[in-house]
């Protein structure tokens, strides 16, 4: 992928999984800077930052709560700060708590609507200014299978996913006369911490249901984030780019 020379990049979420793929990603294909936030595993993070400077890129671990809208800017002001400019911003950090709905606490409606959602717009709104500013960036944000086709089980983080999609495409007419493209990636089931933990008889019924009939790797989910960054992607904006193996066409 082309055109990430001297570009800034922030994966939120970024000490694993589909983050960490995202951040070294980007350091492979020629990003000068990569931050990866992270909310609490500072050794997860700090492996990532390895990794993305094995890769070529220098590496930034920043912790904050994206559910904190104070943090947000100030995170993005640090950053501008620190680098002069922000380039590419990667709404990655999100939170699953299942439960069925009559059986879903405040809390962690709360919970999942804030970080799945808030921190992004929270992010976004942060990261405009700078970008405006620069009149050019790509921002992405990692919806989900279950945000286009619902899912049992899932109201709260369908609803935020869902949620997302609705943002990407209001932003994505606001900030078009700036050069600013946004833009969504929707994951379908893909081999992270959240689906190792399945047993052998509920992994199957996941695979069972892909046409491709496998499991998405993080990397795969981070090259349509990286294509929908780049210049390749130039006149591309307000799309949602499925990653699901045929699972919803």
């Amino acid at each position: 992928m082309s055109g990430f020379k001297d570009k800034v990049v922030l994966v939120t979420g970024g000490s694993r999984g589909i983050g960490r793929a995202c951040a070294v990603a980007f350091a492979k294909a020629g990003a000068a800077t990569v931050v990866i936030n992270y909310a609490g595993n500072e050794a997860a993070a700090q492996e990532t930052v390895k990794l993305v400077q094995e890769a070529g890129a220098k590496a930034e671990a920043m912790k904050f709560d994206v559910s904190d809208t104070a943090a947000c800017s100030s995170a993005v002001e640090s950053i501008i700060k620190a680098h002069g400019r922000l380039d590419v911003l990667v709404n990655n950090a999100g939170v699953a708590v299942d439960a069925l709905v009559m059986r879903v606490k405040d809390e962690d409606w709360d919970k999942q609507l804030d970080i799945n959602l808030k921190g992004a717009f929270a992010l976004i709104r942060a990261a405009s200014r700078p970008m405006m500013k620069q009149r050019g960036g790509a921002i992405i944000n990692l919806t989900s299978i279950v945000g286009e086709t619902g899912n049992g089980g899932q109201a709260a983080y369908s609803a935020s996913k869902a949620g997302l999609i609705g943002l990407t495409k209001a932003v994505a007419k606001e900030l078009a006369s700036r050069n600013i493209r946004v833009n969504a990636v929707s994951p379908g089931f893909i081999s992270t911490d959240m689906t190792n933990v399945l047993n052998d008889e509920l992994r199957k019924k996941l695979v069972d249901s892909v046409p491709l009939a496998r499991l998405g790797a993080p990397e795969e989910v981070a090259q349509a984030v990286l294509f929908l960054a780049s210049d390749a992607a130039a006149y591309i904006t307000g799309e949602v780019l499925k990653v699901n193996g045929g699972m919803y066409m």
